[in-house]
This record gives structure tokens, C-alpha cells and sequence, in this order.
């Protein structure tokens, strides 16, 4: 059937039209008329604080979506005080709400038609949690506020936790969960990586940090016969977290030679502690025997736990020493460790 488009002269405009056209403004929830409610990323307005008992919300604007309704778009143009929260309880803890509530009579049949910022207590308990607003139909959560029990201290604080974010269509939204219903090249910010969604899982997109430390200098003289670490001093370690996907890549050079023989060698290369404890081998070292060998070599870490800590320390060896840097030498090297994304 046809319907009004938004917006064209001499045409009539019901406010479920206009709502609905709205939506075309507002990140997606995965339905045909859907749209995410929040407040804009960044935006300080609509913000909770506390002034000793009195409950405060800063001017702001929001976007307040309903089944089959379309969007509220509400502003405040000024800070409003919903009131002031209930004493606490004797013994037990409590959890209260504030939200933003839309009346629309042509829904609710309230009678009413207006938007206002909205105190509800809790119920004081042992494992206390915050009310739903019972007969309320079209709101948003702004904050909820912990007043402890009079034998607890008696003190409230809040938190935004609950308030929502939106952006527009095909914008980065920060959420601390994943957006429900993505679609193939979505984004969103998880407060530590940027996150894409490929159709089939979240990967991880961000830029991870490289880290890279030089080689300051050679040790005075080489111990012999065994794997030895560098000195803070001569060739710092690095230390990285571990990303989601488990997996860091290690790069070391250096110019390594030993010519006292010509079965003589040197080695550059470095052990991992932390989230792994792999040490020096052939396949994570740069070698020479009985010459001079300029060169790097690439390792890559993986299986591990992700948000765990890892250090590469670098290390030498060389099997006999001669004069060091003519001689005998292990030089100019660079490590670099790189997260990987996922």
C-alpha cells in the first residue's frame, strides 16, 4: 500500500510516519523497523550525578526506540532533578534506577504526551539488583545508584553502566557487549580493540602496538658454552599483553660472527616468560659458524592466553671468544614484538 515519504509539500505526517522515517537515522537492531536506543558516543549531556541525596541529569539528548514505533528523539534543554533517592535501609543494600521515560497517549493511552527523566528505588536485599519500571512501556536506562545499607556506611554512588550508546548507520559504537543481529562489516569498539564482524565472528581490526628494542651494546666480554641474557643495559627485554587471538609474532637480527674457528659460533636470539616459557633454539636464533652472518628471523607465538603478560628477553651465545667486535661479535641487534589481531 502506499504510504507518505519524508518529506514532501501538501503531505500529511502521522507521528508513527515520522518516527519511522527517523529509524533511517539510527544504528539497527536487526528488525525491519528497528532502531538501538542511546545517548550519542562522547556526548556528556543526559548525565546522572549525585548532590548529597538530591538526584541530578545534566541537559542532553537521546534517541529512545520502541517496537514497532520507530524513534523518540527527546532533548533536554536543561538539567532536571527527578527528586531525591530514598533513605538507605537499616541492614540491607539497595540498587536504584534512573531512566528516561517517553509518554505517547496514542501508545500508552496515559493521556499524556511529554518525556521525563525518572527516579525508581529499588528493593533493599542481600543480593540486591535494579528494578524494571512496571507499567512504563517506552524508556531508557540512564544510571543506577548503589545506596549501601545504614550498617554498610549509608553512602550512594552512581553508575552509568546501564545508559546505552547509539550511533548512526554504519558508525563505530562503543559497547562493552556486542551488538546483537551484525551485519557483514560491522563495527564496534570494545573499550580495547576495534572489532569487525566477517559474517561469521567478531575479529579483532585495531592496530596493536609494536614494540621494538635496540641493541645498546655487547657485554664487556662473552661468557662461553651457554645461552646468556643480555643485560637491561646492553639490550633492554620487552613485555606485551597478549591479544585476543593468541598470538604475538617475535622478530630478532643482530650481526653475529665468530671467526677464532671455523667451527666457532654465535648466536642472537632470545627465551619468552610470562604466558609462554619457550626458550633459545635453532628455530627462534640468528647463527653463525666461523663467520659473519647478518640477518634476521621471524617466530610466532601462539596458543596463548589472551590478556596475559609476555617478556622476550634477548640473548647470546657463542661457542669461544676472540677479540670482541673483530673477532667474536654479536651486534646491532633489534628485537620486535608485534600482537597479532585476530
Amino acid at each position: 500500500m502506499p504510504v507518505d515519504p519524508w518529506a514532501i509539500d501538501t503531505l500529511t505526517f502521522s507521528g508513527l510516519e515520522a518516527r519511522n522515517a527517523d529509524s533511517m537515522l539510527v544504528m539497527g537492531n536487526g528488525t525491519a523497523l528497528g532502531s538501538r536506543s542511546g545517548v550519542r558516543p562522547g556526548d556528556p549531556g543526559l548525565t546522572v550525578t549525585l548532590a548529597g541525596t538530591t538526584i541530578n541529569c545534566s541537559a542532553g539528548v537521546a534517541a529512545v526506540a520502541y517496537a514497532g514505533q520507530g524513534i523518540y528523539r527527546v532533548a533536554f534543554p536543561s538539567s532536571v532533578s527527578p527528586g531525591t533517592y530514598t533513605a538507605a535501609h537499616a541492614t540491607l543494600n539497595r540498587i536504584d534506577l534512573v531512566y528516561l521515560r517517553v509518554w505517547d497517549n496514542a501508545v500508552d493511552a496515559s493521556g499524556l504526551n511529554k518525556a521525563d527523566i525518572v527516579y525508581l528505588a529499588g528493593t533493599p536485599s542481600g543480593s540486591p539488583v535494579a528494578p524494571t519500571p512496571a507499567g512504563t512501556q517506552i524508556y531508557m536506562p540512564l544510571a543506577t545508584i548503589t545506596v549501601l545499607s545504614v550498617s554498610n556506611g549509608g553512602t550512594a554512588s552512581v553508575s552509568t553502566a546501564v545508559r546505552p550508546a547509539t550511533v548512526a548507520p554504519g558508525g563505530i559504537l562503543p559497547a562493552t557487549t556486542a551488538p546483537s543481529s551484525p551485519y557483514t562489516g560491522q563495527y564496534y569498539d570494545d573499550g580495547s580493540n576495534l572489532r569487525r564482524w566477517n559474517g561469521t565472528a567478531w575479529q579483532t581490526v585495531s592496530p596493536l602496538a609494536v614494540s621494538a628494542s635496540d641493541q645498546i651494546s655487547m657485554p664487556g666480554s662473552f661468557t662461553t658454552g651457554s645461552f646468556v641474557d643480555f643485560t637491561a643495559g646492553q639490550w633492554p627485554p620487552v613485555t606485551v599483553t597478549v591479544p585476543p587471538s593468541g598470538q604475538v609474532r617475535v622478530t630478532i637480527g643482530a650481526a653475529v660472527a665468530n671467526t677464532v674457528s671455523g667451527s666457532a659460533t654465535a648466536w642472537a636470539s632470545w627465551r619468552a616468560t610470562g604466558a609462554s616459557t619457550m626458550g633459545a633454539s635453532e628455530k627462534n636464533s640468528v647463527t653463525t659458524i666461523g663467520a659473519r652472518t647478518y640477518a634476521s628471523r621471524v617466530y610466532v607465538l601462539s596458543g596463548l592466553t589472551p590478556g596475559a603478560s609476555l617478556t622476550i628477553t634477548p640473548v647470546y651465545q657463542v661457542s669461544a671468544a676472540g677479540t670482541i667486535g673483530s673477532v667474536t661479535r654479536v651486534s646491532d641487534g633489534q628485537l620486535i614484538v608485534e600482537p597479532i589481531a585476530g
